[in-house]
């Protein structure tokens, strides 16, 4: 789950000019120059946190001198009123810091709180939440990261490292059979991992060599029709319609991964506040 630095550097690089503009005027006209603050992360609701190296580098960018102690680590269960640790130094540099650290710690954790209760509700059935790329732009490796300590499978991390052939290759290539074929000898030793929108495509599937199949918009009972007809020759992967509501009968089913892109496209921010004071 580790983060390039150089990566988090740049997005909260962008990420605070995006916010300041030419200058913090409000921040420049109340506090002093030579203030200095300490800033205490408390969490406002039950959350798992991700990003708190994020927020950390926010605070560093605007002040390479500021003192971070994390009372957390990524993945780890919060609840409302507990401290997430402490930020201290130029107090500017913490006032002015302080929207985009919380917007990165807020976004980042609220991903992984609901990917922990997807992965709670798929417990002892040994099926695998991951994750999708239906992410914000620019954001992917951040909130594939919160997937993670979310307790998530990270999937394919853009188009060059995985092969999804999808409905619409499908429709192009003529057949399921056609788009795997093709897929293979074009894969150069990636995985070639093919969508089925129905159980007749299941066997043309594996026949022409896929490594996993993609079980799209199946019932649950589809599923486990599906999964006794492949009798474990190839991983299976399951998208579409799922929801909290149903995802224990989806995992039930036998299913090797549930692919949930609301995990990063829905989740909603969780509730952390920065409380400064004079240091």
């Amino acid at each position: 789950m580790s983060l390039d630095p150089e990566r988090v550097r740049q997005v909260v690089q962008a990420a605070l000019a995006e916010d300041i503009g030419a200058r913090d005027a409000t921040t420049e006209a109340t506090v002093p120059d030579s203030a200095r603050a300490r800033g205490v992360l408390l969490a406002k609701q039950e959350l798992i946190v991700a990003g708190l190296e994020v927020a950390a580098a926010t605070f560093r960018v605007l002040d390479p001198g500021a003192a971070w102690a994390p009372d957390a680590r990524e993945g780890d269960r919060f609840f409302p009123g507990t401290v997430l640790g402490t930020v201290s130094g130029r107090a500017r540099a913490l006032l002015t810091a302080e929207r985009v650290a919380l917007n990165f710690l807020q976004r980042l954790s609220g991903v992984a709180t609901l990917t922990r209760r997807f992965v709670d509700a798929v417990d002892g059935t040994g099926t695998r939440i991951r994750d999708t790329r239906k992410t914000t732009p620019l954001l992917r490796f951040l909130e594939k990261h919160a997937v993670e300590a979310g307790g998530g499978v990270p999937h394919r991390s853009g188009l060059d490292t995985g092969i999804l052939v999808k409905d619409n290759h499908v429709r192009l290539a003529g057949s399921v059979r056609q788009a795997t074929l093709r897929a293979l000898a074009g894969a150069d030793g990636l995985p070639v991992e093919v969508e089925v929108e129905e159980i007749a495509q299941v066997e043309d599937a594996i026949a022409a060599g896929a490594h996993m199949l993609l079980l799209d918009n199946f019932t649950p009972d589809e599923v486990r029709e599906a999964v006794a007809l492949v009798k474990g020759r190839v991983p299976i992967e399951v998208s579409g319609g799922v929801r909290l509501e149903n995802l224990r009968a989806y995992a039930e089913a036998g299913p090797d991964f549930i692919a949930v892109g609301a995990l990063t496209h829905s989740a909603p921010a969780v509730d952390i506040s920065l409380e400064v004071e004079p240091a």
